[in-house]
């Protein structure tokens, strides 16, 4: 009997866990590694959902089909835009910059927590083009999930 009851609770929590359905949202900071202040620097949020089917084509030896959809159309129109400072100005680095970002950011964490997401991953990459390059960004996800 004890077998019976503890396989039917096993059933029971898999076919809730199965049920349960998870959205992503993905949130992206921007800052600029470009000396003099003279970059831009961003929280970057969509507000529109794209299905990335329509934008995907298939590539075959015999069938070299692609998806006819024009480049123009991926855009994403409906976005919010929060203003960040940039890391470095005139004098340099600017640590006083990161700490206010860091602020903003986390306010921007803080209340997507507050609307029932939970920070699940974070990934980040500096694009620059090496040696002497005065140029770049610091990219950061923040990959966002929720039940719906």
């Amino acid at each position: 009997m004890k077998k019976l009851l503890i396989v039917l609770a096993i059933g029971l929590f898999a076919f809730i866990d199965a049920s349960a359905q998870v959205e992503y949202k993905v949130v992206t900071s921007v800052e600029s590694i470009v000396p003099s202040g003279l970059g831009r620097s961003r929280i970057i949020s969509a507000n529109e959902e794209k299905d990335y089917k329509e934008y995907t084509s298939t590539q075959t030896e015999e069938d070299n089909t692609r998806n006819k959809s024009k480049r123009g159309e991926i855009r994403v129109k409906g976005f919010d835009e929060t203003k960040l400072l940039n890391f470095f100005n005139l004098g340099g680095i600017r640590f006083q910059n990161i700490a206010a970002n860091d602020a903003i950011i986390t306010s921007k964490i803080n209340t997507m927590i507050e609307e029932g997401w939970e920070l699940a991953f974070v990934t980040s990459a500096v694009e620059s083009a090496g040696k002497g390059d005065n140029q770049g960004i610091f990219i950061t996800r923040y990959i966002f999930k929720r039940n719906k």
